[in-house]
């Protein structure tokens, strides 16, 4: 898509892919060494309803008694670079060096948000994602040690009911996602859920400002 000797290929630039989310699309590589993206709008949707999440007892327990330390926004490339980097969960990772270059400049802006799981030094765990809106679109996950990116959902999904969001898109469905309460709807559904959640404003940063409290929900 990108590459200069194709006539139709297009200049990626962040403002671009900010559009594309609006319209409830969004961008994918085959693999970390294509050089080129294209464009994904699923039929089916993915999202974890903000009003209708679980979080299983094992994690309840997980989240009252683990030793790491939850931070946001404080390292993009080693987020990025983590869930880039292929292990025994994933074979291959869909992460090449223009999504890399686009989602940084959009965290530099203030749009695209991480959330890590730091073990001392290390960071062992996180998220990233893409906030517009009352909408947050969840990218990629990764962990390094077990349930780290448990640990970093449940608390994306704290701070995205602290801020008022109305929207968690997760593109696609998986088991682990499903654990969490995971669902497909239909595309239409998605896009007037989408509208609705463009409407409105939501606070990334709320649940820094409140009293302190658990470090994840238990439940809606």
């Amino acid at each position: 898509m990108s590459r200069k000797s194709d006539p139709f290929a297009i200049d990626l630039t962040p403002d671009l892919i900010v559009r594309a989310y609006q319209a409830g699309i969004f961008p994918m590589a085959e693999d970390a060494d294509s050089p080129d993206l294209f464009w994904v709008s699923p039929q089916k949707r993915g999202i974890i309803p903000l009003d209708a999440f679980h979080i299983s007892k094992s994690l309840r327990k997980t989240l009252r008694t683990h030793p790491y330390e939850i931070r946001v926004d404080t390292d993009f490339a080693g987020i990025i670079e983590g869930c880039a980097t292929a292990g025994v969960d994933r074979e291959t990772t869909w992460i090449n060096p223009e999504i890399r270059r686009l989602y940084g400049a959009l965290f530099d802006r203030g749009i695209v948000h991480t959330v890590e799981v730091w073990d001392g030094a290390d960071l062992v765990g996180g998220l990233y994602g893409v906030a517009l809106g009352a909408a947050f679109f969840g990218e990629s996950m990764f962990h390094r040690k077990t349930d780290c990116s448990k640990i970093a959902m449940a608390h994306l999904l704290h701070r995205l009911v602290a801020g008022n969001y109305r929207l968690l898109d997760t593109q696609f469905v998986t088991d682990h996602l499903r654990t969490f309460g995971g669902i497909e709807i239909a595309r239409e559904d998605y896009e007037a859920r989408l509208a609705d959640a463009l409407k409105h404003r939501g606070d990334f940063f709320s649940l820094d400002r409140r009293p302190p409290g658990p470090a994840a929900p238990l439940s809606p």
